[in-house]
């Protein structure tokens, strides 16, 4: 069992704990199967204060756990770096970054950051627990998403970056996984791991590319100094992938995808799908050109072609206010007409 004091797992039979000495409550069943050795250090590091239950997903760089705070009883979830990346400085101060670039934007669709921490072997952030999944698990359920639905998250997600992007912080990574839903279904963006902070200087040597390949722009996939028109890039590509069930370029390998997304056009969606609306294709397809100067100019002008297509698309009352919502939410009125 688990130590309630200091989270030291110990044997069944163990009357008091190894660590702290306290006395360990009597198991009114039989005893649990020994966790994992992450999950223990987890529980260690994080003492008394969180309830960690099991390990609910991951990447290249972290782990994800589902948690509980205990003295709220709130659930949350833990993202904690892998061992051998808490030992590299750079990762590990980016990793830290995260944690401070999101707790400086507070805005009802980007994820906050609850509590972060680190001892010799683990380092890890606490958020919020969305009920509602991602992005990435709505394509792979349904393959594509409505249109109205799509504009609707796009929209929220576009007035996210608008308020980071006035506050000095591009995202870099914005991708399905990193759009997550809350239990009414509204979209919060995640994950400000790789984010540029204009409070920050670079950590990153110059011409390395930070993100996913398939959601970078054309300047981050060369390695270039990027900027907020970058993350609109990305939300074209979250609008292509949520329409057509694809993103618009894939290859054999991370170089192949980074030199399509630098020389080549992809189809327009309206072009894969008749059924997509050409406005709303036309939408998708500004976000997507190669030249940021091409692009809409920040996350409001994305918003507002997104409402503008909304206001005209039938059954959109609910997406039509969600969206409008979002936008006064950051600000400055939302025009009639875009």
């Amino acid at each position: 069992m688990f130590c309630p004091q200091c989270g030291t797992w110990n044997r069944a039979s163990s009357a008091v704990c190894t660590r702290c000495a306290e006395t360990l409550p009597v198991l009114d069943r039989g005893p649990f199967e020994r966790p994992d050795d992450e999950i223990t250090r987890l529980r260690s590091a994080t003492g008394n204060r969180y309830r960690v239950f099991k390990r609910i997903g991951g990447g290249g760089m972290a782990d994800v756990y589902i948690a509980e705070q205990a003295q709220l009883a709130r659930p949350v979830v833990i993202k904690v770096l892998h061992p051998h990346l808490a030992r590299d400085v750079e990762v590990a101060e980016r990793f830290r970054r995260e944690a401070e670039a999101a707790a400086k934007l507070v805005h009802p669709h980007i994820c906050g950051i609850l509590d972060y921490g680190a001892t010799d072997d683990v380092v890890y952030t606490v958020m919020p627990y969305f009920e509602g999944g991602s992005l990435a698990d709505l394509i792979q359920k349904a393959r594509t998403v409505a249109p109205v639905r799509s504009a609707e998250a796009a929209a929220q997600i576009a007035c996210a970056l608008d308020y980071a992007h006035r506050h000095g912080v591009v995202h870099r990574d914005v991708k399905p996984d990193n759009v997550l839903f809350d239990e009414d279904g509204n979209a919060v963006l995640t994950d400000f791991g790789i984010a540029t902070a204009r409070f920050h200087g670079r950590l990153t040597a110059s011409g390395r590319a930070m993100g996913t390949p398939h959601y970078m722009s054309p300047e981050q996939a060369m390695g270039k100094l990027v900027d907020g028109r970058s993350d609109i890039y990305a939300v074209g590509i979250l609008l292509y992938e949520s329409l057509t069930g694809v993103p618009p370029f894939d290859g054999a390998d991370a170089f192949a995808v980074s030199y399509k997304q630098v020389h080549e056009a992809p189809a327009a969606p309206s072009q894969i799908n008749a059924r997509i609306p050409a406005s709303l294709s036309d939408i998708t397809m500004r976000c997507l050109a190669k030249s940021p100067a091409a692009r809409y100019a920040r996350g409001h002008d994305v918003a507002d072609a997104l409402i503008a297509f909304l206001r005209s698309a039938p059954d959109a009352a609910s997406a039509l206010r969600n969206a409008t919502t979002a936008r006064r939410s950051s600000g400055a009125s939302v025009p009639t007409r875009a």
